[in-house]
């Protein structure tokens, strides 16, 4: 399983019969969530001893005033939680200490915030590693920072290479790797400039490459608001991207591209932008479209992915979650379903989750499935056997970020507040 942002490699993996030094990428502890996507990139956590049972009050050991609502999950770190956050028309980095939640420190991270219905320019997650945190917003603004606050250096990429032109705002979290800053804008609703994906020295800001990503699609489909990921292949790394009709896989020693599968509009369809992450698990790389279709490829050889089978109704804004088994999937109403990740049978009927509507990721740990709803009810549904509901648990106010976990405690960000819940 991929991991991210620690300073050693702490297992191997298991690939197509080969056994994989984790050089390249690392292993973040299970204390951490050091991406949108947690420490495997996937939504998975090793994780045990969660808690199952809260409300707005019982079992958070703290809770941090937060001036808005934001899509950008929590980052935890060691002793430190990054967020990116919308202060009225400015944008900011905020670090809080995990046990108590204070802010420790504010990074600006530059101004013209503005909301297009659930978007805003803080949508982007920070990302971190034992070095450093990188924050992106949706105006463009890159920028490194130290644990302790410092700003090390900035970028401007809308300064550099032009406005960003999604129908919706641009959303798409940072991908930190081995001390690289991946970067995709993957756009068109709104602009005529190029698509394209940038490798940053995360050290120094300088750019390692940058590379023009091309699409014949139409309209608003050039629009992608998912995050890069990282694949381990054949003895080496793809970063994967996707969105614009297609998912690809590219080379990030430069950025070339290695192959391109298709088929994510089957339609051609000019509204089809995408908005679920690519998730990898293994030899799989689960690939969702915008709701119809979803596409699980087998990457277990080298060369061109093939389909290994697919969803003719999938999801749109969450992106799916994994234990390795079985594949999870929430719709934006609140629909879930189970699937077996090798053959595609569903294993679940069809389940309807609290009312609401569902914007964030599920979260796969301890055993169990936590989903929030936009409503802030989190489901906690046990994974293995029939589908059982353990608990809805209420908290207050309006929720798009996805759950993170770490340090045995699960990080809830509504539009008022940042709750840490477990056992005090």
């Amino acid at each position: 399983m991929l991991r991210m942002g620690s300073k050693d490699v702490r297992r191997a993996m298991a690939l197509s019969g080969l056994v994989l030094l984790l050089a390249a990428v690392v292993n973040a502890e299970e204390t951490d969530w050091p991406s949108w996507r947690g420490p495997s990139a996937n939504g998975y956590s090793a994780a045990t001893g969660l808690p199952t049972t809260w409300s707005a009050t019982d079992s958070v050991v703290w809770k941090t005033q937060l001036p808005g609502v934001s899509a950008a999950t929590p980052i935890i770190f060691g002793d430190r939680i990054f967020l990116n956050v919308g202060v009225d028309e400015d944008l900011e980095l905020w670090a809080l200490e995990a046990a108590s939640g204070k802010v420790a420190w504010k990074g600006p991270l530059g101004v013209g915030n503005q909301s297009t219905r659930k978007q805003d320019m803080s949508s982007p997650s920070p990302v971190v590693d034992e070095e450093r945190v990188v924050a992106l917003t949706g105006r463009g603004t890159v920028k490194g920072f130290s644990h302790g606050g410092e700003e090390l250096w900035k970028r401007d990429l809308e300064t550099e290479y032009g406005a960003f032109g999604l129908n919706w705002g641009y959303a798409s979290s940072p991908l930190l790797v081995d001390g690289i800053c991946y970067i995709q804008v993957l756009h068109g609703a709104r602009t005529d400039d190029p698509s394209y994906l940038i490798a940053i020295n995360a050290a120094t800001g300088e750019t390692i490459w940058r590379v023009e990503r091309e699409t014949d699609a139409e309209r608003e489909s050039p629009d992608s608001y998912t995050t890069p990921t990282m694949l381990p292949r054949g003895g080496d790394w793809e970063l994967v991207i996707s969105g614009a009709d297609y998912v690809t896989g590219h080379d990030p020693k430069n950025g070339k591209e290695l192959w391109r599968v298709g088929g994510l509009n089957p339609e051609r369809r000019g509204m089809y932008r995408i908005v679920a992450t690519p998730t990898v698990i293994g030899d799989k790389l689960i690939v969702p479209s915008r709701v119809s279709p979803l596409l699980v490829l087998d990457v277990s050889g080298t060369g061109q992915p093939k389909v290994l089978w697919q969803l003719e109704r999938g999801t749109d804004v969450p992106s799916p979650g994994t234990d390795g088994k079985s594949l999870f999937v929430v719709d934006d109403r609140g629909a879930i379903r189970r699937f077996d990740l090798e053959t595609g049978e569903p294993t679940w009927e069809p389940q309807r989750l609290a009312q609401g509507n569902y914007s964030g990721s599920p979260v796969v740990a301890d055993g169990k499935l936590y989903v929030t709803s936009e409503t802030g009810v989190t489901s906690v549904i046990a994974i293995d056997g029939d589908f059982k509901l353990i608990a809805e648990n209420q908290t207050d106010g309006y929720v798009l970020a996805s759950p993170a976990v770490a340090g045995g405690r699960i990080f809830l960000r509504t539009d008022s507040a940042l709750y840490s819940i477990g056992e005090k």
